[in-house]
């Protein structure tokens, strides 16, 4: 695996990005939740590899990326995909984004079909209004004096009880991805969750797209996948008896339902 490199946007902001795998293979990119970096994927990258060359990325605000003055529009995170491809020359790629990443997949199937081979979109939703809910806590993430209380209220919607009582390397990770977020780059992202909403215009969406929920998920509910797969022309659903995160708490079945999706005749 190489080191992560770094790509300049137009704008100025500085994107870390990995693309490990073979050369020749297709490319699948994934994208990450909300509070975490390209290496929430870094179970799933052996599996992936095998058929695919992999190209992760942070998130503006995000682990290794520049933490621009926010707030961030969903219309900015997609675009920094599509120049992210056209620096690699990735003309064309399937999509793999959870979360907030499932959301700018929503926003990439609708206004570039045609970077998009297959689209998976997992654990996410349309629309998470009403907005002054979101303008709370941005603020409160902004006031806040450190990392702590958000990284705890984030894990209790990431993960189920039991598997956050007995703690492990899985759930640390995380923990400790969170305290890192810078604040002003984790509230520009909720400002981008907040101006969003797909509910209509997924309906556009051309590719062949695969949605999964998790039937325990507080988050972004099953009822949002369902809603999500309800929309787009022909999209299947796949619901995962999980939380928010079933490629940590499932990653045999999330890997096979990716991988049976996207190698489809």
């Amino acid at each position: 695996m190489q080191d992560t490199s770094i790509f300049t946007t137009g704008d100025g902001a500085r994107i870390a990005y990995r693309y490990d795998g073979e050369a020749g293979l297709p490319t699948l990119v994934l994208s990450n939740s909300i509070g975490t970096t390209l290496h929430m994927w870094d179970a799933q990258v052996p599996a992936l590899t095998r058929r695919f060359r992999v190209l992760r990325y942070d998130t503006r605000g995000h682990g290794a990326s520049s933490v621009p003055e926010g707030p961030y529009s969903l219309d900015r995170l997609g675009r920094d995909v599509l120049e992210l491809l056209d620096g690699l020359g990735i003309a064309r790629a399937h999509f793999l984004g959870l979360s907030l990443g499932g959301i700018i997949g929503q926003w990439l199937g609708v206004h570039a079909p045609q970077r998009i081979g297959r689209l998976v979109l997992s654990n996410t939703s349309p629309y998470l209004g009403p907005a002054p809910q979101w303008d709370e806590r941005i603020a409160a993430t902004l006031q806040a004096d450190d990392m702590q209380e958000t990284a705890e209220v984030f894990l209790r919607n990431w993960f189920p009880a039991a598997m956050l009582q007995a703690g492990g390397p899985e759930v640390e990770k995380f923990r400790g991805m969170l305290l890192r977020t810078d604040r002003h780059g984790l509230a520009g992202a909720f400002a981008a969750v907040r101006d969003a909403d797909l509910r209509r215009t997924i309906a556009l969406i051309p590719n062949p797209s695969l949605v999964i929920a998790g039937l325990h998920d507080t988050v972004t509910a099953a009822s949002h996948g369902e809603q999500i797969a309800a929309t787009i022309p022909g999209a299947r659903l796949q619901v995962l008896p999980a939380v928010h995160l079933p490629n940590i708490e499932l990653p045999e079945e999330f890997e096979s339902a990716v991988l049976e999706f996207l190698l489809a005749a």
